[in-house]
């Protein structure tokens, strides 16, 4: 709207878009009318470019800045084959819904191994009262379970295994190699609305770049935590599944 805006008032210049905006996603009928207003989309992901082009306007993919800032955090380390890093999201709500799937994975998980520990990232303070809240009552059934902030990239790389709420760390665990299960919980109404407007086949970041499903999806109903248990297991114990999805990684960032 703002492009739109501008040039209806004849203000000269060119008009940049920074980012595409996820139509691919959402409203692919848009793009005719973003051409209308733009001189050039800069775009982060390789598949947005064809998509815009189609439309006549010029596009370029200059990649994810997403790459150069996890670079930075690379460390000297080496993986804990009995540490598994739990990623529940970086909002509110979605760690409300999350938790109690993610506790009962692990509960799951040390009936079935019991040399397991458990590392929760959390992406702010505020996160990780909320993670707190859930589970000071139910802690000491669990065992090891720690909570860090601000550090996903160390717990990443650290991790033998990882289950990771949809969003950009689904990316992140990509770019650190990390095998993950992929999970999603949010209000019913609010999925059936989600369903209706999504226009992809896959949530994880990875699974869109690779056009199929290269780690395990658990969305809403299917994010029961015996099937997610069971995915941690396979990526923990069958190391051809381990480097098939590492190869699949590999190409997707070389991307």
């Amino acid at each position: 709207r703002l492009a739109h805006a501008l040039r209806s008032r004849s203000l000269g210049g060119k008009i940049i878009y920074y980012i595409s905006p996820q139509v691919w996603a959402w409203k692919r009928s848009r793009i005719p009318q973003m051409a209308q207003s733009l001189d050039l989309m800069l775009c982060i992901f390789p598949f947005e470019a064809e998509l815009y082009e189609q439309s006549g306007l010029r596009t370029i993919f200059v990649g994810h800045p997403i790459i150069e800032n996890l670079e930075a955090k690379r460390i000297e380390t080496t993986r804990d084959q009995n540490l598994i890093g739990l990623f529940p999201g970086s909002r509110a709500r979605e760690v409300r819904k999350l938790m109690p799937i993610l506790i009962e994975v692990v509960r799951e998980l040390q009936a079935r191994r019991p040399e397991l520990r458990f590392e929760i990232a959390a992406a702010s303070d505020a996160i990780a009262r909320e993670i707190r809240q859930a589970l000071p009552p139910i802690n000491r059934s669990l065992g090891e379970i720690g909570i860090v902030t601000g550090e996903a990239a160390g717990t990443m790389q650290r991790s033998a295994v990882g289950i990771v709420a949809s969003g950009s760390a689904t990316l992140e665990a990509a770019f650190f190699r990390l095998p993950f299960v992929l999970i999603y919980k949010v209000a019913t109404m609010t999925y059936l609305a989600g369903r209706m407007l999504i226009q992809v086949n896959h949530l994880g970041m990875p699974n869109v770049l690779a056009n199929r499903e290269i780690v395990p999806e658990f969305i809403q109903r299917n994010a029961r935590p015996s099937a997610i248990a069971d995915a941690v297991m396979n990526l923990l114990d069958d190391r051809p599944v381990r480097e098939r999805m590492l190869a699949d990684f590999d190409e997707i960032i070389a991307k």
